[in-house]
């Protein structure tokens, strides 16, 4: 059933209109009683005003109420009372419309006296002919109601299923801020304790200077770890943003800390926006995090650049002087950093170098803020 109703919905209105205006025309001349000069041009003129049917369906019905006088049933006027009753909402109208086709159906033409009982009989039939099609294009119309209705019903259930999903993810927060306060933070606050008493109870320099390093360290990761979970909870809302947030002011801080001998060369524009900052600020704490980790006794050395239209840093390590030991890696920060430069329009390349080290490079353009 729909699919007949889908292809004849892509039909071109105006080809419609032809067919329509042609169907008339030729059941006004066939069935219409005489031919005279002035019904014909009654008749012509009402099946030409069916191509406005859309546009002025009351006039367009007043137009073809004459062919009613001229034959039994006409098609015009029964058109003209669907398109009308398709698109008014007026039901006193519809009946009086109803009503006139009637009258106009039972009155003999050329007027002369004719027999009462034949002339009711036929006004009864003209009646529920002239209602039929008024019912059929209230019915679709309501159809058409209808289906308004279920596409907000759906889209309302829609927006109640994202709810129930949002819901759902803060919960999810919610247990995951949890279960980072719980263990995490307790863990990295116990490394700090061990730092710190350590740096106490070193007797060489080297050793006070790591043991001070790894307090330092854990100091601030539990900052940030605190930050995090406050941005968890919150569940996204408006007040979630990272307070206070890195910029190119701290890195000379983050690469005297990283507990490596590591150098800071280069500057950048102060036109660089606050999402560019806080990129280069990750990818050199995450690459200076990957040298710890998997290059033992490397140096790094961070540098700043500006190239034309873009910005970036690139950190370069050499290769390791010891082995290193076995740590949990799933390059899931050098994803991060990706995707924080995908959204900036930014590019991060990174791989081995030649010498046996390992280089990190991002470029983000200077108008990506």
């Amino acid at each position: 059933m729909s699919r007949p109703t889908a292809a004849w919905k892509r039909v071109p209105a105006p080809v419609v209109d032809v067919l329509v205006v042609a169907v008339a025309a030729v059941d006004v001349w066939l069935n219409m009683w005489e031919h005279t000069r002035l019904g014909v041009a009654l008749a012509a003129v009402g099946c030409a005003a069916l191509a406005f049917r859309r546009r002025f369906p009351l006039g367009v019905f007043l137009f073809t109420l004459p062919i009613a006088l001229m034959q039994d049933i006409a098609v015009a006027v029964l058109v003209a009372l669907f398109t009308l009753a398709e698109r008014s909402r007026n039901r006193r109208l519809l009946a009086v419309c109803v009503a006139l086709s009637a009258v106009a159906g039972s009155t003999p033409w050329p007027l002369a006296e004719a027999d009462r009982t034949m002339t009711l009989v036929i006004f009864v039939y003209s009646l529920a002919t002239a209602a039929a099609p008024v019912l059929f294009g209230q019915l679709l119309q309501a159809q058409r109601d209808l289906a308004r209705r279920l596409d907000e019903v759906e889209e309302a259930r829609e927006h109640e299923r994202a709810l129930h999903a949002q819901a759902v993810l803060a919960r999810e927060r919610a247990q995951l801020a949890r279960e980072m306060h719980d263990v995490v933070s307790h863990q990295v606050s116990l490394i700090a304790v061990r730092a710190g008493a350590l740096q106490v109870a070193a007797k060489d320099e080297n050793t006070e200077e790591a043991a001070r390093t790894i307090r330092s360290l854990s100091v601030t990761t539990l900052d940030e770890l605190r930050t995090m979970v406050t941005l968890l909870r919150a569940s996204g809302g408006r007040d979630t943003e990272l307070s206070p947030q890195p910029t190119l002011a701290d890195l000379r801080k983050l690469v005297d800390s990283s507990g490596i001998h590591a150098q800071l060369t280069g500057e950048l524009p102060s036109a660089v926006g606050t999402p560019t900052q806080r990129a280069i600020y990750r990818t050199v704490q995450e690459a200076l995090t990957n040298v710890r980790k998997h290059a033992p006794g490397a140096a790094a050395r961070v540098e700043l650049w500006q190239d034309g239209d873009g910005v970036g840093v690139t950190v370069t390590n050499t290769a390791p002087t010891r082995p290193s030991l076995s740590l949990p890696g799933s390059q899931q920060g050098l994803i991060g950093l990706r995707e924080r430069a995908d959204i900036l329009d930014g590019t991060l390349e990174s791989g081995p170098t030649a010498e046996g080290g390992y280089r990190v490079r991002l470029r983000i353009p200077l108008g990506a803020d």
